[in-house]
């Protein structure tokens, strides 16, 4: 029968537990990629980035002239508003975790900042990354999704 083997039919029970803040960020700093989500033109925008964590604070490595680069350059000493989201989640089973951190994000203009997340970091992409992002976290949420014995009636 068709959909058989698709994992989602599954009678399988999943729950999500809540992660308290340490181990949410431990998980965060076990992966190097993510999402960062900001505002552009009053609409929420998300990017795909590689970060590192850096004394509880979200590093991510840009382009002078990205997007989130100006975002955060016009937000000046305030910083500017932004969410941060990994994951590792089995496409087969549905388990895994989810982090999400919330809060505000500057440009780093310090050269000696700048030197040592280049060093902490590597870009995915082949552009030149000579300006970083740190976001430091003010809300920090996370679920682990794991699964349990399939229903009795299954």
């Amino acid at each position: 029968m068709a959909g058989d083997d698709d994992p989602s039919n599954s009678s399988e029970a999943h729950t999500s537990v809540e992660l308290d803040g340490v181990e949410a960020l431990r998980l965060l700093g076990s992966v190097s990629l993510g999402r960062v989500v900001f505002t552009r033109h009053a609409l929420p925008t998300v990017r795909p980035v590689n970060h590192v964590l850096v004394d509880g604070d979200v590093v991510i490595r840009t382009q002078g002239d990205a997007t989130l680069a100006r975002y955060t350059r016009q937000a000046g000493r305030t910083g500017a508003v932004v969410a941060y989201e990994a994951d590792v989640i089995d496409p087969d089973t549905h388990t895994g975790w989810s982090v999400v951190v919330t809060g505000y994000a500057w440009l780093v203009t310090d050269p000696r900042e700048l030197a040592r997340y280049g060093a902490l970091s590597r870009p995915w992409g082949t552009q030149r990354m000579d300006h970083a992002i740190r976001i430091h976290p003010d809300l920090i949420t996370g679920l682990r999704l794991t699964a349990h014995a399939p229903f009795p009636w299954a």
